[in-house]
């Protein structure tokens, strides 16, 4: 990778949620991906001279230069979400504490309070004490893997349920080892002929809960981000120390990227986990481009993108993905940030 002069800043910038919002057309949401991986389009914005241009992601190799590795999350969605057989009740099944026990995610929560009981798939299911960042424990008449015999886990702003199409569409081609419960979206765009034009590596990161959960303190420092595990390859590191520039693909790989490198000054081989919170102001040391989906408001994401190419010049892009009618969100296009 070179070297790279790293340097922690002291100032602090006090933003507020306000400072992240933008409108958007709910039509403009994705809700489907386009019928060909690799269809979407492409927002090219050059921080150098905050230009913008619009091409299409099949175009994204000229932007790849000799001595560039991209480096993408392999991280594979488990389909743990399962209803109850009334329909009253939603599950997102996130970690088995013991035999017939685990840690869910339940909505509409207020309806499954302890020692309430209800079935899923005809499994006795009873609500047992709160546990960590809003979820709870449930304890199963029979132990069953819950996390691989479910649905996919769509992002709530969908609305609607997970199919048979998704169990496809919302798993990237190169995803290897279960453990995320959302999607690393702009993964979604490569097919295996892109990936074959392109230097690349992976890292894992397995996307946790807080993926779904909203920033709800005004004061955007106050906000305490989610732990990640995630893990970087002997190979992966070797292939990042010898690359002239870094192109990351999604948030994902940015945060183990800066994490490791703020931990260890460069890329090397570890398994660990991750609550780093990038925003302003934030010196990259590790990424140098970064492809990613558009993010919602106020969201940690949209304030990483921010932290890398300046909160006005991304909310100008923004403005224009909406004018120019570009789809948002997981299944939606994608932006390139040089």
């Amino acid at each position: 990778m070179g070297a790279r002069l790293f340097l922690r800043v002291n100032c602090v910038v006090e933003e507020t949620l306000a400072d992240y919002e933008y409108e958007l057309p709910r039509e403009l949401i994705a809700q489907r991906p386009l019928p060909q991986r690799g269809g979407s389009r492409l927002m090219v914005l050059h921080r150098g001279t905050k230009t913008i241009e619009h091409r299409s992601f099949s175009e994204l190799p000229t932007f790849v230069k000799p001595g560039d590795l991209v480096v993408l999350n392999d991280s594979r969605v488990l389909p743990a979400r399962h209803f109850s057989d009334d329909g009253r009740l939603e599950f997102l099944f996130l970690e088995k504490l013991a035999p017939r026990r685990w840690r869910v995610l339940v909505k509409p929560s207020r309806k499954f309070r302890p020692g309430a009981v209800s079935s899923i798939h005809g499994i006795r299911a009873q609500a047992g004490e709160r546990a960590a960042e809003n979820s709870r424990e449930i304890i199963l008449e029979s132990d069953v893997d819950m996390q691989r015999t479910g649905s996919m886990p769509l992002p709530p702003y969908m609305g609607r349920r997970s199919d048979a199409q998704d169990a496809v569409e919302y798993q990237t081609v190169f995803a290897r080892e279960y453990g995320s419960i959302a999607a690393p979206t702009a993964g979604l765009h490569f097919t295996p002929e892109m990936l074959r034009q392109l230097p690349h590596a992976f890292i894992t990161l397995h996307v946790g809960t807080g993926t779904f959960r909203p920033v709800k303190t005004q004061r955007i420092a106050e906000h305490k981000m989610h732990i990640e595990r995630f893990s970087i390859s002997a190979g992966t590191a070797a292939a990042i120390g010898g690359a002239k520039r870094i192109v990351a693909v999604g948030t994902t790989t940015v945060r183990v990227l800066e994490a490791v490198y703020r931990e260890y000054g460069d890329i090397c081989p570890v398994e660990s986990e991750t609550d780093i919170f990038i925003r302003r102001p934030f010196e990259f040391g590790a990424v140098d481009a970064l492809l990613t989906n558009f993010h919602l408001p106020r969201s940690t994401l949209l304030m990483l993108v921010s932290a890398f190419a300046g909160r006005e010049f991304i909310l100008r892009a923004y403005a224009e993905a909406v004018r120019e009618r570009y789809r948002f969100f997981s299944y939606g296009d994608c932006m390139l940030i040089l």
